[in-house]
C-alpha cells in the first residue's frame, strides 16, 4: 500500500462518524447492511449519512451493492487488512520489540 492511500483512507476513518459508520458495516459481516437500516441504527441524517458514506466509497474502505430497491453497504475487508498490514509491516524495524505481546502485530 502507498503512503498516500493509507493516509487518505486514516484520514476517512478520522471522523468520528465515518469511523462509527465503517464499524458498524464491519461488524454487519459479509451481507452488508441496507443504507435505510443504518440509518436508522446510527441515528443520522440521511443527507449527512449519504455525505460520510461517499467518503468510505472514495477511498474504497466501503462499497455500494444496488439489490433492487435497496442501497446496500460492505465494508472492504480486504482492504481493512491490508490498512491493518501496512501500519503493523515495521513494526520495531528498527528497535527492540517490547515487552507487551499485543503491542505489535508482526
Amino acid at each position: 500500500m502507498k503512503l498516500d492511500d493509507a493516509a487518505a483512507r486514516l484520514e476517512a476513518l478520522g471522523n468520528p462518524t465515518r469511523l462509527k459508520i465503517y464499524r458498524t458495516l464491519v461488524r454487519a459481516g459479509a451481507e452488508g447492511m441496507p443504507v435505510g437500516r443504518l440509518q436508522a441504527k446510527l441515528d443520522v441524517a440521511a443527507s449527512t449519512l449519504s455525505h460520510h458514506i461517499k467518503s468510505l466509497v472514495i477511498v474504497g474502505l466501503v462499497t455500494q451493492v444496488r439489490e433492487g430497491a435497496t442501497l446496500v453497504c460492505h465494508a472492504n475487508y480486504e482492504l481493512m487488512h491490508d490498512l491493518l498490514a501496512y501500519l503493523a509491516e515495521e513494526c520495531c524495524a528498527d528497535g527492540v520489540r517490547p515487552a507487551a505481546e499485543r503491542t505489535c502485530v508482526a
